[in-house]
């Protein structure tokens, strides 16, 4: 069994307790505007390409009609590459190879389930001493549930716990399965309206929204994220009234699903603020693709913590 795996980080602390391994899963449902990893979203195998390795000599153009070389009117070339055309022909390698000068680099490949476990249990000593595991990351992890489940399965097996990081955008069996083959489950809200969440996403919250309350009605441990987006999901003035705003939606939303899971008198959600960044602007240029957020500016912790603490006071578990 194998899914499109584009990268296996190691050591990070950032994706669930302790020290953890994650699996990043390539094909997403949603295209966010503010994507740190563009290069998740299409399930197949793309090139990136890298102007400052390029010496312009049209080898990648050569090896598949799916690349085009052009120069700017400076003599600087430039490269384009029709990712879907060149995967449908299956000739990434071939291009990739073509490069003499390591311009191009393919992303993503399809990984067996035995290879991914047996790489991530190279670390089970820094997960037993922090109290880590193993998430499965995206991308979008409910692409590939029969993968998951397996490979969780036999990290399970091993005394490795798993998580995975989710946009809750899946079929409620698919959703359910995985789910319950999970230790935590770290679950993407990303607005409250549904009209705003498909413009910045592309799709809606109906499916999302039956998840949520799935995985609260499981009794499971549920980790909400929300990445702080200014000009989406907050005004980018960060004033006191848009704090306000953001944070009446925000808890209205979560808080609502809780208590239709029947969680009402059962303590509080939990949920995780993500300041803006723009660590994956460059990727989208390695790609050929227009980075639609150029010039927002990134938030500090502290920036967004007046909403965690607005959160709190509304009956959510905040933290940044």
């Amino acid at each position: 069994m194998t899914a499109p795996v584009f990268n296996i980080q190691k050591f990070s602390l950032d994706d669930g307790p302790g020290i953890r391994t994650v699996v990043f899963l390539k094909g997403c449902p949603l295209r966010c505007a503010w994507c740190a990893n563009p290069e998740s979203q299409a399930a197949y195998t793309q090139l990136e390409w890298d102007a400052r390795s390029c010496r312009g000599c049209g080898a990648c153009a050569a090896a598949s009609e799916a690349v085009t070389l052009a120069f700017d009117g400076d003599g600087s070339p430039r490269v384009t590459v029709d990712h879907r055309r060149l995967a449908a022909e299956g000739g990434q390698g071939a291009v990739a190879d073509a490069c003499r000068w390591g311009a191009m680099t393919p992303v993503g490949a399809d990984r067996a389930v035995d290879e991914v476990v047996g790489e991530c249990l190279k670390d089970k000593p820094f997960y037993e001493e922090s109290g880590g595991g193993v998430t499965f990351s995206g991308g979008e992890a409910l692409l590939w549930p029969d993968f998951v489940v397996e490979a969780a399965g036999r990290l399970h097996d091993e005394g490795v716990p798993c998580a995975m990081e989710t946009t809750g955008h899946g079929e409620p069996e698919v959703f359910g399965r995985v789910a319950g083959a999970l230790d935590l489950v770290l679950f993407d809200v990303k607005h409250w309206d549904d009209a705003c969440h498909r413009e910045g996403t592309g799709v809606g919250l109906e499916r999302i929204g039956a998840n949520l309350r799935s995985a609260f009605s499981s009794g499971a441990d549920v980790l909400c994220r929300t990445p702080v987006i200014p000009g989406f999901n907050i005004d980018a003035s960060l004033s006191d009234d848009a704090v306000a705003e953001t944070a009446d939606g925000l808890a209205g939303w979560v808080l609502s699903a809780w208590r239709d899971a029947g969680r009402g008198g059962d303590g509080r959600p939990r949920l995780q603020l993500l300041p803006f960044h723009q660590f994956g602007e460059n990727k989208y240029a390695l790609l050929g693709r227009d980075y639609g957020l150029e010039g927002v500016a990134q938030l500090r912790p502290e920036d967004v913590e007046p909403l965690a603490r607005a959160l709190r006071e509304r009956g959510v578990d905040a933290f940044v």
